[in-house]
Parts: structure tokens; sequence; C-alpha cells
């Protein structure tokens, strides 16, 4: 089974920078613990308020319940998101190991 690397890019609005930040740190507290997900976030090298989600899934089967199997919190927390985003919005990526 192939592991699945999903990215969720955007920018965030310069003045949210330090709420979203620590909004980062609970969104990986939740999805490392309580969902017990290998997910990361990182911020793009040279390019402040730009900002990846990484969530690493070890088959496709997996990959799909991470929309499939939300819980209240991870809608919520998706929901909040939002506030944070630029103008720009988001950018969706899905990488397939071969």
């Amino acid at each position: 089974m192939p592991n699945v690397l999903f990215t969720i890019s955007y920018g965030v609005k310069p003045e949210l920078r330090d709420r979203y930040l620590e909004f980062a740190r609970d969104m990986r507290t939740y999805f490392t613990g309580v969902g017990k997900k290998n997910y990361t976030v990182y911020e793009l090298k040279g390019k402040k308020n730009q900002f990846a989600e990484v969530f690493v899934t070890q088959s496709i089967e997996e990959y799909d319940a991470l929309e499939d199997n939300q819980d209240e919190k991870t809608e919520e927390l998706v929901s909040r998101l939002q506030e944070f985003v630029d103008d720009d919005g988001m950018k969706y990526t899905t990488y397939i190991e071969i």
C-alpha cells in the first residue's frame, strides 16, 4: 500500500500571525494526540506567513478517512482556520507514493 502525502498550503493575514501560530500548535496537539495523525505545519522558507499543513497516511484508505471520519472538534478547527487565511485562499495537493 502506498503512502499518501496530503498538503494544505495558504497564506496567513500578517496581523493575525501570532494568533495563528498559537492556533497551529493547538491543531498539531489535537491531530497528533487525540486524532493520532501523522501531521505537522511548516512555514515556507523566505516567505513569511506562508504555511503548509502536511498529513502523511500509510494508505489511500487512511487518506480517504481523513475527510470521511471527521469528528466535531476537527470540523471546528477546520472552520476556525478560515479566519486566518488571506485572500488567496488554500491550495490542496495530494501525492501518492510510487
